[in-house]
């Protein structure tokens, strides 16, 4: 008697294979976005701050350098196969792109404790052109709350039309009697302090257009040294670089290039005389404005050494500063404050534009050791 061999029912093989693969999907998805995102975190690392055509790609929100490791490897959690693959992948880009990120790790750090008696307030601001549109009350009771006894205000002019007059540099000096005022193209210092020096940095090598274009082209650093009482001098350099690519050309657009390498060719040699003068500088040094920079550009490392970001001494998490505007998300801080080790910093923080500006204001109370 012959025994029939079992036959397997038809179209099992393949059904498990099928399912097989389809388990293996998401693994193969995960270890190439994981894959992929380490290999774009290390190649910004070395090129961002180097090659012009990158200042398109450093405008991605800093806190993407967090976040998207931490999805991946949170996917990870859930795969059967691939999940140590993933989740180093993930890790690797996570501690690579943490410095990237614009997290706040120093907030713990508190700042450099009570502010003595003779503390200096410094307000720092981006106005937006100014007062154009209309919003000159509303600028001026943004400075008068700030109750600051120095001032770094940038751009001073008007996108649209001549200006400001003279007529508005009387406003300015009538609001503040008694405080310096000076005024270098677009950039505006306002100090209670006695102004011992004032200049504009020179940059060398800028473009012949920009050259000749004007003050508020020409200058993009203004720097005062203030009598802070004690034979004690204080640096300031008020700043605003150039930014670096224009919102009304898209990446299909060539004119969106041919304004990348404009605006590297402005910034650079802004870079290098901010740089050669603080590094010549005997004084303590802050160096505060709107530099056009998130935390994810290699740019920052153009900055003069021995200098340190002011935010040990903010308690935000993820300090942003830019756009505070209805609409717009704020996911990036371009405005900036750097001291030298002999400044202390008693407390950082971003204000509110309160609609006149899509900048937030920086305040700080800073201080300098008796001699």
């Amino acid at each position: 008697m012959t025994t029939a061999t079992p036959v397997a029912a038809a179209g099992t093989e393949p059904d498990q294979l099928t399912r097989t693969a389809s388990r293996g999907w998401p693994a193969v998805l995960l270890v190439t976005a994981a894959a992929l995102w380490l290999a774009f975190t290390v190649t910004h690392l070395a090129i961002s701050g180097h090659w012009w055509l990158w200042l398109a790609v450093d405008a991605v929100p800093p806190l993407a350098f967090a976040l998207v490791p931490v999805i991946l490897g949170a996917g990870a959690a859930v795969l059967r196969w691939r999940r140590r693959t993933v989740a180093l992948l993930a890790a690797a880009a996570l501690l690579l792109g943490a410095g990237q990120s614009g997290i706040n790790t120093r907030r713990w750090q508190g700042g450099d404790g009570a502010a003595p008696a003779d503390a200096v307030r410094v307000f720092v601001w981006n106005t937006d052109y100014w007062d154009e549109g209309g919003q000159t009350e509303a600028l001026y009771r943004v400075l008068r709350e700030a109750d600051a006894d120095v001032y770094l205000l940038q751009e001073y002019w008007y996108a649209r039309s001549a200006g400001p007059t003279e007529a508005a540099l009387e406003r300015l000096r009538a609001e503040f009697p008694g405080f310096h005022v000076v005024v270098v193209g677009e950039l505006v210092t306002v100090s209670r302090l006695p102004v011992l020096r004032q200049a504009p940095l020179a940059a060398d090598d800028l473009p012949p257009a920009v050259a000749d274009a004007g003050d508020q082209w020409r200058y993009k650093t203004l720097r005062t040294d203030l009598d802070v009482g004690g034979s004690r001098v204080l640096s300031m350099y008020n700043l605003h670089l150039p930014v670096q690519l224009s919102p009304d050309h898209g990446p299909f657009d060539p004119d969106f290039y041919r304004v990348l390498r404009e605006q590297h060719a402005q910034r650079e040699p802004q870079w290098r005389a901010l740089a050669a003068d603080v590094t010549a500088n005997p004084h303590p040094v802050l160096l505060a404005g709107d530099l056009n920079t998130s935390p994810a550009m290699g740019d920052l490392r153009k900055l003069p050494d021995g200098l340190r970001d002011a935010g040990y001494a903010m308690p935000s998490l993820y300090p942003a500063s830019w756009a505070d505007s209805p609409g717009w998300p704020q996911w990036w801080r371009l405005d900036w404050a750097f001291v030298s080790p002999d400044v202390r910093v008693h407390s950082y923080r971003f204000g509110a534009g309160q609609g006149v500006s899509d900048h937030r204001p920086q305040e700080l109370v800073l201080s300098l050791p008796g001699r």
